[in-house]
């Protein structure tokens, strides 16, 4: 994995100049690459919650939107919800990667995610120079859903339900277009509205891959807690294709959260968006150096 190396005394002080104009005139062909494309970011994991990995996510961000990129951010908030649902005494459930949603945690997912969490965000870009705007799949109704039933792995014939989690009907990218056209950074939370107008809650890697085939998106790029996908003996995997996915869902190498995310990133990479890749949100700026240099961070999944 590519790390930057201006730590503060790892390098003499003449020496800092040469590698800012380096590191920049690296940066110089993707800025003209990518020049008006959008770039979807599911924004998640440590991230979200380290505050140094947060302020430097928002000026990463900022950053694209500068130099002529269009970024959406797409994101999660797992262990705020888990910490909320603690607190009212509540147990979180999960069934193959996706939170089992009833009535109450619902109410719990809609507060922290359509509320408290997209705000920060919000607020994190706009701190850093941006001009983000938080939205929810509710807003213009252009995330519609319907109720996701989940089959049994044990009794294939059987289904399972797991309450208020939908799966994606349709987008309508115009909301998105319209911020994007005015100089705003989208803020997604992954809430989506039945036909009725209930509320379904929604996979974030799942609305961040939809949302990035109906945008046409250049790159899709999910931030996780882990340096990409790993094989049983945690050696980075990259350049992987369908058939080494299926593979290595097979041999139960990929299981838990992060099956939603592999299976947006293919279902992306077979829709269109030209690059997709799961990379390690612990490192810092971490979007910045898959994007705009010569060696990415994480795992890169191709359609074929």
């Amino acid at each position: 994995m590519r790390v930057p190396h201006f730590v503060a005394g790892s390098m003499s002080k003449p020496a800092v100049p040469a590698f800012k104009a380096q590191t920049l005139a690296e940066a110089l062909p993707y800025i003209k690459r990518f020049h008006g494309k959008t770039i979807v970011v599911k924004y998640g994991g440590n991230a979200m919650t380290d505050p140094a990995l947060q302020k430097s996510f928002a000026h990463d961000v900022v950053l694209l939107k500068l130099v002529g990129m269009n970024p959406v951010v797409v994101h999660g908030g797992g262990p705020q919800i888990e910490a909320l649902l603690t607190r009212i005494g509540k147990k979180g459930e999960f069934v193959q990667g996706m939170r089992v949603t009833d009535a109450e945690t619902m109410d719990v997912v809609e507060m922290v995610l359509g509320g408290a969490v997209n705000k920060d965000i919000v607020t994190l870009i706009n701190q850093a120079g941006g001009k983000a705007v938080g939205l929810t799949g509710q807003d213009g109704a252009f995330i519609r859903a319907r109720k996701l039933m989940l089959r049994d792995k044990d009794k294939p014939k059987q289904m399972l339900d797991i309450g208020q989690v939908g799966e994606i009907d349709s987008i309508d990218p115009q909301v998105i277009s319209v911020l994007e056209a005015g100089g705003f950074i989208p803020v997604v939370a992954p809430i989506g509205v039945g036909a009725n107008g209930e509320s379904f809650n929604i996979n974030a890697d799942l609305v961040a891959g939809k949302l990035a085939e109906i945008l046409k998106a250049e790159k899709l790029v999910l931030l996780t807690n882990t340096p990409g996908v790993l094989d049983k003996h945690g050696k980075l995997l990259t350049g992987l294709t369908a058939k080494q996915i299926d593979a290595l869902f097979a041999d139960g190498t990929l299981s838990g959260g992060m099956l939603p995310k592999i299976s947006s990133a293919l279902d992306a990479a077979r829709s269109g968006v030209k690059s997709v890749h799961i990379i390690d949100g612990r490192v810092e700026h971490a979007l910045l150096l898959e994007i705009l240099t010569d060696e990415g961070v994480g795992t890169l999944i191709r359609g074929k």
